[in-house]
C-alpha cells in the first residue's frame, strides 16, 4: 500500500511545472517541493540512521526533518522527483510501526494535492489503517491518542467509532487529517466534537 500511494504520488507530480512545486502546502513553512524532499527522505530513512540523524539535531523532531528536506530537495523540483522515483521501491522504516510509513504517504500526500487542487480516492483499508494508527499514538510522536480521551470520531464512509466524547463525524480522511492537525479538514466533518478538534489544532 505505500508503494501503491508513492506511485500515485508521484504520477500527479510528473505533470506539475516548476512554479507549482512553490505552492505553499499544509505543513506550514513547506512549500509543494519541500514536502516532496521531506517524502524522499522518510523513504530513505533506516532505523539506525533515524536514530544518528535525531542525535545530529539535538534531539530536536522538527530540526531533524528541516535537515532532512535541505539534504533531498534538489536544485530543480525535476531533481527531486527524480530522487523520489528512486526511493519509492524501498522498505527501510525508522523504529515506528510500518503503518507509519501510510500515514506519512496519505497526509502528507494531501498536503500537497490539496493545494494544488488535486484529488486522490485513497484505498478505505489504507485511510482506516492510518487513522487507527494516529489515534493509538500519544500526541508527544504526532498522533491524537489523548484527543480521543475528549471526541468520538465516526467515520461515515468505514465501519469505524474511536474515542469517547463529543462525536465528530465525517469520511475517513477528513477524520485522519483533522487529528493530525490539519484544520482546512474541519469543513468536511460535523458534530458537537468539532469544537473540541478545531482547538486540538
Amino acid at each position: 500500500m505505500v508503494h501503491a500511494e508513492r506511485a500515485a504520488l508521484i504520477e500527479d507530480l510528473a505533470g506539475l511545472d516548476d512554479d507549482r512545486w512553490r505552492t505553499p502546502s499544509l505543513c506550514e513553512g513547506w512549500t509543494v517541493h519541500d514536502v516532496v524532499a521531506h517524502l524522499v527522505d522518510t523513504a530513505r530513512t533506516t532505523r539506525l540512521g533515524f536514530v544518528v540523524a535525531l542525535a545530529r539535531a539535538r534531539f530536536d523532531f522538527d530540526g531533524q526533518n528541516a535537515l532532512g528536506v535541505e539534504r533531498e530537495r534538489g536544485d530543480t523540483p525535476q531533481e527531486t522527483l527524480r530522487r523520489l522515483r528512486r526511493a519509492a521501491p524501498r522498505t527501510s522504516t525508522p523504529p515506528a510501526p510500518l503503518v507509519s510509513r501510510l500515514v506519512e504517504e496519505i497526509v502528507h500526500g494531501e498536503d500537497i494535492r490539496r493545494p494544488l487542487g488535486l484529488t486522490r480516492a485513497y484505498p478505505q483499508r489504507a485511510v482506516v489503517g492510518a487513522l487507527r494508527l494516529q489515534t493509538r499514538t500519544s500526541a508527544s510522536f504526532g498522533g491524537a491518542k489523548e484527543l480521543v480521551a475528549r471526541v468520538r470520531l465516526t467515520a461515515t464512509d468505514a465501519d469505524l467509532v474511536i474515542g469517547t466524547g463529543q462525536e465528530a463525524a465525517g469520511p475517513a480522511l477528513g477524520l485522519l487529517l483533522a487529528v493530525s492537525g490539519r484544520r482546512v479538514a474541519l469543513d468536511d466533518l460535523t458534530g458537537a466534537g468539532v469544537t473540541t478538534l478545531t482547538q486540538h489544532i
